[in-house]
C-alpha cells in the first residue's frame, strides 16, 4: 500500500474535489505510479483529521475520472497513469511490426484482448514495473518473493486452495515444472498414468524422461476410477497426470464427485497426482482442485498461460503435503534458477490492481462469443466444446483424415493439429483440435470456420477441386 499523504492546501477546491486533484497532480508527478493501492478511506480520513464521507466523495470523484479503480475486498488502486505531460507512459507507443507477427499455432492461445481499455491497464501495468528495473534484474531467490507469494496465495484462494506460503512456488512455466516433478518422482522406464487423449507436453516430457506413459480408459467426465485402480494393480504406477478442467484437447472437465473417487483410488494406492490446471481459471465456479481435496498427495501447478498471458511464462506452483519441498527447491533450481522477476513482478501486480481479473473476464466473454460462431457453423453434435473453452475437438468424416484436412487448412490463419500428438496408446482417431484464440479476429474467425463447414460437407475430392 502507498504511504500517500496528500496536502490538501495545494487544491482550491472543496476537499473532496482537492482529493482527487491531488491524485491527479500526484500522478503527474511521479508521486503515485499506476497500480498503487491508496491508503483504506478511514484511514486517510484520519491522517487528514477530515470526515470519512469526505474522502469517500474524494475517491468516487477521482474513479469518475479515470484515476483509480475500486475493487471490493482488495481497496483503491491508481489506473490514470499520467506524465508530466498528461500523456499516457506507453499509449503513444507504436508496436514493432517484427514482433506482432510473433505466434505459435500449434499452441492453444487464449484470445487476444483487444479492448482498448483493458489493453492501457495492462500497459500501465508495465510502466509500474520498470520502476523497479534495476532491482528486477538481479539474481532473486527460488520460488518468489513474499509478496509474490502473497499475491499467488490470493489468486490460487480463488479456486479454494488455501496452502501455507512455505508450499507455494512461483516457477517458470508449467512445462519445467512438470519435467522437474516428474524427473523427482519417477525414473526411466516406470509407469506414469494419464487420460488416454491427454495434453501434447505431457507426452513429449514423458518421452524426454524415458517414462513409460500409459493412457487410461475415459468416458464424458473423465478417466475411469475401475479403470486407475485396475492399472495401479498392474503397473504400479509412479504418479498419474490429469488436466481436470476444460482438458486439452477434449474440453471435458471432471465433476466434483468423479474428482473425489479419483482421489480416493489414488490414497488406496498411494499414487501421487500432478494436477496441471492450466485451465482452471477459465469457469467462473468450476469444480474444486484435487489439490484440495487430497493436499498430502497433489502436486497443484496453477498456470496463467491460458487465464492471463503465456508470455509471462509463469506457474503457481503448490507442493504436497510432506518433505517434498526440498527436492522439488533443489530440481527447479538446477533447471532453471528462477522464475524472471520481471514477470513475476507483472502478474503480482496485475493481480493486485484487479488487471488480472480483468483480462479473466475478457478471455471468458470472448471465449464464448467464439464456441457460439462455433455453433453457427457445425452442426450440433458434430464436434465437442466447453461453452467457454478456445478450442474444440473435431472428428471428421466423410473419408477426411486428419492429415489431409489439417494440410486443406493450413493457410486459413487458425490453429489445428492432428489428434496424433494427443493419442497415448493405440490408433490416434480421425480428429483434430481448432484452436479459437490468438490473434485471429472474429471476422477471420468466422470465415476460417466457414471455410471447415463447407470443406467437411462435401468429400476431399470435392473441396480439392475448388483449387
Amino acid at each position: 500500500m502507498k504511504n500517500w499523504h496528500p496536502d490538501l492546501s495545494r487544491s482550491p477546491n472543496p476537499r473532496y474535489i482537492a482529493i482527487a486533484d491531488l491524485i491527479e497532480m500526484d500522478l503527474r508527478s511521479g508521486v503515485l505510479a499506476p497500480g498503487d493501492r491508496l491508503p483504506p478511506q478511514r484511514e486517510l480520513a484520519k491522517r487528514l483529521n477530515i470526515d470519512f464521507t469526505t474522502v469517500a466523495r474524494g475517491y468516487v470523484e477521482a474513479q469518475k475520472r479515470g484515476l483509480v479503480g475500486s475493487h471490493v475486498g482488495r481497496g483503491t488502486f491508481v489506473t490514470g497513469g499520467q506524465t508530466q505531460e498528461g500523456k499516457s507512459f506507453v499509449a503513444d507507443m507504436e508496436p514493432d511490426p517484427r514482433r506482432v507477427s510473433a505466434v505459435d499455432f500449434s499452441m492453444n492461445l487464449p484470445p487476444d484482448p483487444t479492448d482498448p481499455d483493458l489493453i492501457a491497464r495492462m500497459r500501465d501495468g508495465m510502466s509500474a514495473v520498470a520502476a523497479n528495473l534495476v532491482s528486477l534484474l538481479r539474481y532473486q531467490d527460488f520460488g518468489g518473493s513474499a509478496m509474490d507469494k502473497e499475491a499467488a496465495a490470493g489468486w490460487l484462494g480463488r479456486r479454494g486452495l488455501m496452502p501455507p506460503l512455505e508450499r507455494i512456488f512461483i516457477t517458470p512455466g508449467a512445462h519445467p515444472t512438470l519435467l522437474a516433478i516428474f524427473g523427482l518422482i519417477a525414473k526411466p522406464g516406470d509407469v506414469v498414468l494419464s487420460e488416454n487423449v491427454t495434453y501434447a507436453g505431457m507426452r513429449s516430457i514423458a518421452a524426454q524422461l524415458r517414462l513409460n506413459l500409459v493412457g487410461l480408459a475415459m468416458d464424458e467426465r473423465g478417466i475411469l476410477p475401475d479403470a486407475f485402480a485396475e492399472a495401479c494393480e498392474k503397473t504400479r504406477p509412479k504418479a498419474l497426470y490429469l488436466n481436470p478442467t476444460l482438458q486439452n484437447p477434449l474440453t471435458l472437465t471432471i465433476p466434483e464427485g468423479r474428482r473425489r473417487e479419483i482421489a480416493a483410488v489414488a490414497r488406496r494406492y498411494q499414487v501421487p497426482i500432478v494436477e496441471d490446471d492450466a485451465y482452471g481459471f477459465i469457469p467462473s465456479h468450476g469444480p474444486q482442485p484435487i489439490a484440495a481435496i487430497a493436499p498430502d498427495l497433489t502436486w497443484h501447478i496453477g498456470g496463467l498461460a491460458k487465464c492471463i498471458g503465456a508470455g509471462l511464462r509463469l506457474a503457481y506452483t503448490v507442493v504436497p503435503e510432506g518433505k517434498a519441498v526440498w527436492p522439488f527447491v533443489s530440481a527447479m533450481r538446477t533447471g532453471n534458477v528462477m522464475a524472471s522477476p520481471i514477470t513475476m513482478a507483472l502478474a503480482t501486480r496485475w493481480i493486485e490492481d484487479g488487471t488480472a481479473d480483468a483480462i479473466l473476464r475478457f478471455i471468458r466473454t470472448e471465449a464464448a462469443v467464439r464456441q457460439s460462431m462455433v455453433a453457427s457453423a457445425f452442426p450440433a453434435g458434430s464436434y465437442q466444446a466447453d461453452p467457454i473453452s478456445f478450442n474444440i475437438w473435431l472428428p471428421l468424416t466423410d473419408r477426411w483424415t486428419r492429415s489431409t484436412f489439417s494440410n486443406h487448412v493450413r493457410n486459413s490463419g487458425i490453429g489445428v493439429v492432428a489428434s496424433d500428438a494427443f493419442t497415448v496408446e493405440g490408433p490416434a482417431p480421425e480428429a483434430v483440435r481448432v484452436c479459437l484464440g490468438g490473434p485471429i479476429g472474429r471476422d477471420r474467425l468466422k470465415s476460417a470456420l466457414d471455410f471447415m463447414a463447407h470443406a467437411l460437407a462435401g468429400s476431399p475430392e470435392m473441396a480439392a477441386s475448388v483449387f
